[in-house]
């Protein structure tokens, strides 16, 4: 099939063959054949910068614009070519284009924008870890929404994914809570108090951190806890066992809120003794070294990284541990060609010296493995609290929203039953709190304001959902439903002519683009922002044009065109993790 990016597979093929024809040169790797679209309608439709060329022919990139745009030969596809200054610029044939597109999405709806270019290649993408002492917070919630995207967005291009959770379920933070329970908990349990697990889990950590102000022996004492855990004290083993279990059970429930399933499951509990494994096996070889006090470091100083313990001195893993054992377990069970790790920016130096440590160590696979670091969340001061103050649990911030959701459903729609508010407010909140996270850089540290993000209007999830429900509305409206009686009829794509619908083909041809940019460039704000220029010209263009009132022709062809905008809409929405509506 002879789809829309055939069109530029097309221009490139030849655009070879004529500087091959014309300069004797064969295009090599490192000459690079992108379009782009020219920064004004008027420049053309597609361009090519002859920049490059010009380097390696040793002559000005405005000759040799001059010489393709003059020996390049037209096709049914491309009307003219001229250059301008450096550049070469096409300008396609509008009607055959607007065809090509708009068929190509009405046939492949839901699969537009999809590709095979990660067949037979298998990507990781670990995210989530939270730890096993208290319920998951605003920062858990942008991880959460990175590495889900992230997914759905490799699995579009074809790749075998691998949704990975390390659940962080050993260490002092974890004995932490375990020795408050120990010593305050008076048998109480998530049923007795009517407090979710992991909840109740966070309040015996808070605890443990008040009480600790007050008596700073309580850290000896869970460090002696750690230090028995690792040993396999049985009665401290069935508390960390039964707290666990609670606070895992509370994961599961936050987890289900937000749509999110995993792949795999892997526990720091079972993967730290692999690491221990690992740094003895690299001791022995003097890749690292033990100090006087036992404990056993590695020197990275020559690559600007300085000094890292690996085992502490009483024999207990530290945090890098786990994570050595943790990337050997990953690669040996998928020998992944990828392996991202989605985690804040605040652990990017542990990262640099973990990828470190991975090459010191000779395990030349490290080289697939990429840290996607993110910025910091913040909340407008006197916003949202948890009870202790200091982090924003995601439970209490989803009950939030949704009830800012229900009170902007309820004010254009007062007839809506219970069971459909709730269902609609749930699909809401989700798309708000999704798009906000996901429309930033990841980089960016951002600032999360429930109110303004829960708008029909403007940059946000609930906007963009709005707008396909008003397309569905339109095409409702329209009374032809069934799409065959639609595409049965002769479309005249040629009245298709006025500048904002000229501008939303070029958006609609350029969505498989910007989604396999989205995933290779590991940043999902080109997709998120990519949906809202698209919703904006719609709009733009409804209001300036009439859809339902147009003559028949240009109704026809309009219908078409609005039809297909909803289904990038809905396609790009989806990999975002947010379902549509048919009604807001």
């Amino acid at each position: 099939m002879f789809d829309s990016q055939s069109i530029k597979e097309n221009i490139i093929t030849n655009l070879k063959k004529t500087i091959e024809e014309e300069f004797g040169l064969v295009a090599t790797e490192d000459l690079t054949f992108e379009l782009k679209t020219p920064p004004q309608p008027k420049m053309g439709d597609l361009g090519w910068s002859c920049f490059t060329l010009g380097k390696k022919l040793k002559k000005k990139p405005e000759e040799i614009a001059k010489i393709l745009a003059h020996k390049f030969k037209l096709n049914k596809t491309i009307e003219k070519i001229v250059n301008l200054g450096p550049y070469l610029n096409f300008f396609l044939n509008k009607e055959k284009w607007f065809s090509l597109v708009l068929n190509e999405i009405l046939e492949k709806k839901e699969n537009f924008g999809s590709s095979k270019i990660g067949e037979s290649k298998t990507v990781i993408i670990e995210f989530s870890a939270p730890n096993t002492n208290k319920p998951q917070h605003l920062g858990h919630l942008r991880n959460n929404f990175l590495g889900d995207s992230l997914a759905n967005l490799f699995n579009n291009l074809g790749y075998k994914v691998i949704k990975a959770n390390l659940i962080n379920d050993r260490g002092i933070h974890i004995t932490k809570s375990m020795l408050a329970y120990q010593k305050w908990g008076q048998e109480k349990t998530p049923e007795t108090e009517k407090i979710k697990g992991d909840h109740f889990v966070g309040k015996f950590y808070t605890l443990f951190e008040e009480k600790v102000r007050e008596n700073p022996y309580l850290l000896t004492e869970a460090q002696e806890l750690l230090r028995k855990w690792e040993e396999g004290n049985q009665e401290v083993w069935q508390l960390w066992q039964k707290m666990n279990a609670w606070a895992m059970q509370g994961f599961y429930e936050t987890y289900k809120k937000l749509g999110i399933e995993f792949d795999k499951w892997y526990y720091e509990s079972e993967t730290y003794k692999l690491g221990k494994e690992i740094v003895l096996e690299a001791l022995k070889k003097n890749f690292c070294y033990q100090r006087e006090d036992g404990a056993i470091e590695i020197d990275l100083s020559n690559y600007k990284l300085g000094k890292k313990v690996l085992i502490r001195a009483d024999g207990t893993s530290v945090y890098i541990t786990q994570d050595l054992g943790l990337a050997k377990l990953k690669n040996d069970e998928y020998k992944p060609n990828l392996s991202i790790y989605v985690v804040g920016s605040e652990q990017e130096y542990h990262f640099n010296i973990l990828f470190k440590v991975l090459e010191v160590f000779g395990f030349d696979w490290v080289k697939n493995c990429y840290h996607l670091s993110y910025g910091l969340v913040f909340l407008p001061a006197g916003r949202i609290k948890s009870r202790a103050g200091v982090a924003v649990e995601i439970d209490g911030l989803l009950e939030e929203v949704k009830k800012i959701a229900k009170g902007e459903i309820l004010k254009r729609d007062k007839e809506i039953s219970p069971q459909e508010l709730e269902e609609r407010a749930e699909k809401i909140t989700l798309a708000s709190l999704r798009f906000f996270f996901l429309k930033f850089s990841p980089k960016e540290p951002i600032t999360y304001n429930p109110e303004a993000e829960i708008s029909f209007e403007g940059a946000t999830g609930p906007y963009l959902q709005y707008t396909y429900a008003r397309i569905q509305g339109i095409i409702k409206k329209s009374q032809i439903s069934n799409h065959k009686s639609r595409t049965s009829q002769a479309i005249d794509y040629s009245v298709l002519n006025r500048p904002e619908e000229i501008e939303i083909l070029k958006l609609l041809f350029d969505f498989p683009e910007v989604l396999e940019k989205a995933a290779l460039s590991y940043n999902q704000s080109f997709l998120a922002n990519y949906l809202l220029e698209l919703a904006q010209i719609f709009n733009t263009f409804y209001h300036r044009h009439p859809v339902l009132s147009a003559p028949k022709k240009i109704r026809h062809a309009r219908l078409i065109l609005i039809e297909t905008v909803a289904q990038v809409l809905k396609n790009g929405l989806n990999l975002l993790g947010i379902e549509v509506l048919e009604r807001m």
